[in-house]
């Protein structure tokens, strides 16, 4: 062995495993969880022989640190075909500990896990979380179950509609602290889907405004026809034109109904579009990684197929890389659904402004029509104003996501 290797390999007697920043590494496990691969650098971080490695259950590395529930939460995620990943301390051999961040994915008749070291701002304030959670497990007699559901609490309760989206928060920034860490050039793909995440979260927040302003703006086309109809005859011209202002603005707002709320609108399915690509994206890196990895160690991995494994990283690559395609492809989809929107909507807004500066044009006719009804106008064109900048803004945002999905 080099002297290399020995500095390399030497251990502490207790604390942290030696884990490098620009190391990686993998294990794979079948349906059980029971380990039938991995590569040097897991077996050098667990300190354990092959021969006591291959065949274990993965709980072998599994450190009483962590909380149950966030294994439950995992399990219950993988079984279910999808990724996961998620922080986890684990225990070596010796002893020692060493924290990584694993992103598990289902293939052939079982799993990959792909860890890499976190250091992220985000890695400190799960580490607190964790702690918590073992806590409660131990002093309140928490089920696994149970547990699981107060860390998805947790989670809501810090700005994430669920766990998928802190796991997607995660894994990017841990990548990105990565990167500043090794001085590496940042991973643009990785930068710009961030940003596009971002934007599309600026856009969820517009179009919940664009909701409260509507519902705000619902009442004053009936407050409109009630003042008219005491300061002019029936069927005047100013209740006509708030009759047709409030027809316009109830076909308007059937319109939205159908294509901006709701949980299968263009406007909902965007955010969830980019955060699964991010997720992917990013996941793609750490298993391209383990490639790389795995090419330099030229060290034996006991009964394991090297190149095997390869062509497994490989093609888990590959089929990843055509998901993100593909959710990239929605991506692009939705913003040019929601552009689309966003214009037909100026559309009806142009024949709702028309129809207001008529309605106050003959209100300043009738001799008696006092300020009551001019406000009401004013009221609407207030209302009309800040939802056509909403409508801007949101086409802005849209058509950012379409340029940084280019």
């Amino acid at each position: 062995m080099s002297f290399v290797d020995r500095r390399i390999e030497s251990r502490p007697t207790r604390g942290e495993a030696p884990f490098g920043l620009n190391e990686v590494f993998f294990s794979r496990t079948d349906s059980r969880g029971v380990i039938i691969a991995g590569n040097y650098v897991f077996r050098r971080v667990s300190h354990y022989d092959w021969e006591e490695l291959l065949g274990a259950p993965h709980r072998t590395i599994r450190h009483p640190d962590m909380p149950k529930g966030v294994f439950q939460l995992f399990w219950d995620t993988i079984k279910s075909g999808q990724t996961m990943g998620a922080y986890v301390k684990n225990k070596s051999k010796d002893g020692l500990y060493y924290w990584v961040y694993a992103v598990v994915v289902p293939c052939a008749d079982g799993y990959l896990s792909a860890r890499i070291k976190p250091s992220s701002k985000m890695f400190d304030d799960t580490r607190s979380l964790y702690a918590k959670l073992l806590a409660a497990e131990q002093n309140e007699g928490l089920t696994p179950e149970e547990s699981a559901e107060r860390l998805k609490g947790w989670i809501v309760d810090h700005g994430f509609d669920n766990y998928r989206q802190f796991a997607t928060k995660a894994m990017s920034e841990e990548l990105i602290a990565r990167d500043i860490g090794l001085d590496n050039e940042p991973d643009q793909m990785i930068v710009d889907l961030c940003q596009m995440l971002d934007n599309a979260k600026t856009l969820v927040g517009e179009t919940e405004g664009l909701i409260k302003d509507f519902d705000a703006m619902h009442t004053i086309p009936h407050n409109l026809r009630v003042i008219a109809s005491r300061i002019e005859p029936s069927g005047g011209p100013v209740t006509v034109l708030s009759q047709n202002y409030g027809a316009m603005s109830r076909e308007m707002s059937d319109w939205f109904a159908a294509h901006v709320m709701g949980k299968d609108s263009n406007f909902a399915v965007i955010e969830a579009a980019v955060d699964d690509s991010l997720f992917v994206e990013c996941m793609v890196r750490v298993l391209k990684e383990c490639d790389i990895q795995l090419q330099k160690e030229r060290r034996s991995l006991g009964e394991v197929d090297m190149q095997g494994e390869r062509d497994i990283l490989a093609q888990l690559v590959a089929q990843q890389l055509e998901r993100a395609g593909n959710g990239l492809d929605q991506v692009e989809r939705e913003a040019s659904r929601i552009m689309h929107a966003c214009q037909v909507m100026h559309r009806h807004f142009l024949g709702l402004s028309s129809t207001r500066v008529l309605c106050k044009i003959e209100s300043a006719r009738l001799p008696e029509s006092g300020e009551t009804l001019a406000d009401i106008i004013d009221q609407l064109g207030v209302f009309q104003e800040r939802i056509s900048q909403r409508l801007e803004r949101i086409a802005k945002l849209s058509n950012e996501i379409r340029s940084l999905e280019r």
